[in-house]
């Protein structure tokens, strides 16, 4: 479960209309941040149109049970399903983990990222992306942004994580990828008061997605709000990643030479809130 599946996993979820769900976990072999925090998206989402918690038999693989461990899963997990004891004393030797899984519901919450991720992220960039020494200030600052998104705009629970890994298979390089999503009004939901009415029947959430991703609209009326996300995407094309982001029925992505994912997909099952992914990869060699 990762970028190249979540959309398919979730778009199953959101048009599920079987009275009890479960979601059957155990031959899971590889889960990254986006996979992650999907499934728990998934889970709320399932939760809030049954009415109850959806029951979920976890992954009998060693290392993604480690793995999820490590990353905190079985703690947020359980808040949304209904599952067995949690095995969070399995630690993946694996994985090189930025920011285990971490609810955003306040502002305090996105301060207490960035300070926890600092220290991490300056080791990270340098030793396995290559990066600067002074990509470690843009970095937090454009973490901050992404989950202040959150905060501002969803008016609804969500998560964030990111994990640093070697990329072998696809790209052949180190990678860190950070998920934020969460399951509040989604883009159209947020700037339809201010400005549904410029676009007339055009209006949707791939109009939405345009506006807010490239045009950098806002709902908020004070100057100079509403440019986090472009921030966001004039740093990840400096250091050559892709970030994707969905809400509602549509995704568009700022997508990178070395990727291949369309720039707008629409029509897709309509899933409440907002999931951006960031890809950053490490810096090829001379």
């Amino acid at each position: 479960m990762d970028q190249s599946s979540i959309d398919e996993f979730l778009d199953e979820v959101v048009q599920f209309k079987g009275e009890r769900v479960l979601f059957d976990a155990r031959h899971l072999r590889w889960v990254d941040p986006n996979g992650m925090v999907g499934l728990l998206l998934a889970g709320s989402v399932a939760g809030e149109t049954l009415g109850m918690r959806p029951r979920i038999e976890l992954p009998d693989n060693a290392d993604v049970q480690g793995y999820l461990g490590r990353m905190g899963f079985y703690s947020h997990a359980q808040k949304v399903f209904e599952c067995e004891e949690d095995t969070s004393g399995a630690v993946s030797r694996a994985s090189d983990v930025l920011l285990e899984i971490t609810a955003i519901n306040t502002n305090h919450d996105v301060h207490e990222i960035v300070d926890q991720v600092q220290g991490r992220a300056s080791a990270m960039l340098t030793s396995k992306l290559g990066y600067p020494s002074s990509s470690v200030i843009p970095f937090s600052v454009m973490l901050s942004e992404v989950c202040q998104n959150i905060i501002e705009h969803a008016d609804g629970p969500g998560w964030v994580a990111a994990q640093a890994y070697n990329w072998a298979k696809r790209l052949g390089r180190f990678v860190i990828v950070i998920s934020v999503m969460d399951r509040g009004r989604g883009f159209k939901g947020s700037l339809s008061d201010e400005h549904s009415a410029r676009y007339g029947d055009r209006w949707s959430d791939s109009t939405a997605l345009e506006a807010a991703f490239l045009q950098g609209l806002t709902r908020f009326a004070d100057p100079g709000r509403g440019q986090g996300l472009q921030q966001i995407r004039k740093q990840v094309r400096k250091w050559s990643g892709l970030i994707s982001a969905r809400s509602g029925t549509a995704r568009i992505s700022q997508v990178p030479e070395w990727d291949d994912s369309l720039p707008m997909v629409d029509g897709m099952a309509p899933l409440p809130g907002t999931q951006i992914s960031i890809t950053l990869p490490a810096v090829v060699g001379p």
